[in-house]
């Protein structure tokens, strides 16, 4: 595995945890570092929200010890107000600050935030320049391929990012109108990563060791991003390390370890965001979890009804009997 160093900080190896909104919170991210990941992000956060003291801030960047290093992942596009956020919040526990300049949902994009700021290179480097200059931690940038295929311009982006000060970049290989349909372009990940001299992360499509492996010899890249293929799966660190390690692909998990894996992420979810909210959030791991398993249809089903710890519990020992 490689080892990479993003400005100060220095990973063990090169498998990151991409940041997603409803899904990377502080338990997703502490049993994904426990299988094996390297970095960690946390779900995207509003500069606006620090600003006007969103209440709904704090969990997101909440962040144990144990899951560091980690990136905390800023949005925005008023380089004044953002750089004012980053200052006041560096002394928080977090390792690296992240600026989203890939996310494609329409409210976010509508403000010129996320994805849109592909469209204003300008702007985007001003936002990374005045941030850079304003904090000590290291600043890195996850955008897209492009906005759209008419304005593909990921190599001319990264070389602004790092120029504007940029410790590393990530780059998603699809464009933002596609969302995340058809094939990830992992070519325009290679072209980042020959024009370029900071660290670059690849992300798009890797599912599988075998993504994994290939992903990696394609493209050249000193990282490999882990997004939709690390939920209801986060083995698959410890599977990617393995190949790695012994040249051995790994099984995926016998039925009884996933659901060991269940009651232990529900019980981490309960205890950060109180019984109901966290047996509600549990219902779309459960359904990523179990996907592909035998006679597991049940119990995706059923868990939508599921609204307390001791109820996850039943359906957990019900499951074990009638699946796998």
């Amino acid at each position: 595995m490689k080892k990479i160093k993003i400005g100060n900080v220095e990973l063990a190896g090169n498998l990151i945890l991409a940041p997603m909104a409803g899904v990377t919170d502080l338990p997703f991210r502490v049993l994904c570092k426990e299988q094996g990941a390297d970095l960690v992000y946390t779900e995207m956060i509003s500069a606006k929200g620090i600003y006007y003291h969103n209440k709904n801030t704090e969990k997101l960047w909440e962040i144990a010890e144990a899951e560091r290093p980690v990136a905390l992942q800023l949005f925005g596009s008023e380089p004044e107000l953002m750089a004012d956020m980053a200052a006041e919040i560096e002394e928080r526990n977090f390792d690296i600050l992240d600026i989203n300049m890939g996310c494609p949902v329409p409210k976010v994009v509508n403000n010129g935030e996320g994805s849109a700021l592909m469209k204003n290179p300008e702007l985007a480097g001003k936002i990374v320049k005045s941030i850079s200059q304003r904090i000590q931690k290291p600043v890195t940038v996850k955008f897209r391929k492009g906005f759209h295929e008419g304005m593909v311009n990921a190599i001319e982006f990264a070389k602004r990012m790092e120029d504007s000060g940029a410790a590393a970049i990530a780059v998603h290989g699809r464009t933002r109108e596609e969302y995340y349909n058809g094939k990830a372009d992992w070519e325009i990940i290679t072209k980042v990563k020959r024009a370029v001299s900071i660290p670059v992360f690849a992300s798009g499509d890797i599912f599988t060791v075998e993504d994994a492996v290939r992903c990696e010899n394609e493209t050249g890249c000193d990282g490999l991003m882990l997004a939709r293929g690390a939920r209801g799966n986060p083995w698959l660190f410890r599977q990617i390390k393995t190949w790695h390690r012994s040249g051995i692909y790994e099984k995926k998990p016998e039925f009884e370890e996933v659901l060991a894996m269940i009651l232990r992420h529900g019980k981490m979810l309960m205890d950060f965001k109180g019984e109901l909210m966290g047996m509600r959030e549990m219902r779309k791991h459960v359904a990523w979890y179990t996907a592909g398993y035998k006679n597991s249809a049940g119990i995706r089903r059923r868990v939508n009804e599921v609204e307390t710890y001791e109820g996850l519990c039943a359906l957990c020992e019900e499951a074990g009997r009638n699946c796998g």
